[in-house]
């Protein structure tokens, strides 16, 4: 990495960080309550009434940092998955590892549980067992090798999975309530308890993180190279699908399947500080949460005074991305 490189990662993220915060503000200041952008800046301010610092507090101030953690979660989960399978098009949701998260949730649904008090656990196992069957389709001779028909794979698995989930839907109307909102992809109505439980997670997927990015990027340059440098592929690889499992687990049990974030989110990153996964990463905790708070703040505003659920917004913001990567040059693998 040249010196005029490294000097421009400090640049990028502060022109990133920039941008994440006019969009936290904007979050602040538009959305759930009967409470103007006028007002909202009068709470910022340390004034405003008791009903607008509850909702700038509590409504919006809340939901601003669920999407500030689900952001990087899903940014960081898609930039480790796209260099783990070597692939661009490799995205958690659509590579079945949501879709296995939102199956195992709606299990445990049926088995008693409340959406509110579900253990983040539960979706983990299920990103864990979803991204452990994609990759081992994608070491199967040419599914790895071939970016569409990976994608083809993820999406049988996805559609799979989602079947299932219909199917035991079917048989459970309490359950089906309970999960229809949540399945679509929303950050509406969390509070900090949800960011709580899935803490002690996050920590352990960033310490996860600090020890493989390394090798992970030595491992990017083929798997001899990573063994002439001392690394151990297969353990490598292990421990980035825990933490992807962790990341994504994490996310979807607080906001649900949101489709694209991880797809997005490392275009971007990697379009403005190439393909090394340690700048990629450092870029996508600002990118994460300004795409997820962006779209969820103009979920609130197309259709006031209702709004779309975020995971539908997000595929809109996504698919001509998808499209862009396809229909581009970027088909090889990284």
């Amino acid at each position: 990495m040249s010196l005029s490189a490294r000097r421009s990662l400090p640049l990028l993220m502060l022109a990133c960080g920039l941008l994440l915060a006019l969009v936290c503000l904007a979050s602040l200041l538009w959305g759930a309550g009967d409470v103007g952008p006028a007002q909202a800046l009068a709470v910022l301010a340390g004034g405003g009434t008791d009903e607008a610092r509850f909702v700038v507090g509590e409504l919006r101030g809340a939901r601003t940092l669920v999407g500030l953690v689900v952001g990087m979660a899903l940014g960081c989960a898609g930039a480790l998955m796209q260099t783990l399978a070597r692939n661009p098009l490799a995205e958690p949701g659509l590579l079945g590892v949501s879709a296995g998260s939102s199956f195992a949730v709606t299990l445990a649904l049926l088995s008693g549980a409340s959406a509110a008090t579900l253990a983040v656990h539960v979706a983990q196992a299920g990103a864990l067992g979803g991204c452990l069957l994609v990759l081992s389709a994608a070491r199967l001779q040419g599914v790895g090798n071939d970016p569409i028909r990976l994608v083809l794979a993820g999406a049988t698995l996805s559609g799979l999975l989602l079947a299932l989930t219909s199917l035991l839907l079917m048989f459970d109307q309490r359950t089906a309530d309970e999960i229809r909102f949540w399945i679509t992809g929303s950050v509406a109505g969390r509070d900090l308890d949800y960011l709580l439980r899935i803490l002690p997670s996050l920590l352990l997927a960033l310490v996860l993180t600090l020890l493989i990015v390394r090798p992970l990027a030595a491992l990017a340059l083929g798997e001899r190279v990573a063994r002439g440098l001392g690394h151990k592929p297969g353990r490598i690889r292990l421990l980035a699908v825990i933490v992807v499992a962790l990341l994504v687990g994490s996310a979807t049990a607080v906001a649900g399947p949101i489709v694209f974030v991880g797809l997005v989110v490392p275009f971007i990153a990697r379009a403005l500080a190439g393909p090394d996964i340690r700048r990629t990463l450092w870029l996508c905790l600002p990118l994460g949460p300004t795409i997820v708070i962006g779209a969820d703040t103009l979920s609130r505003l197309i259709a006031a005074p209702t709004e779309l659920p975020l995971g539908v917004l997000t595929a809109l913001i996504g698919a001509p991305v998808l499209l862009a990567v396809v229909r581009g040059r970027r088909l090889t693998t990284l």
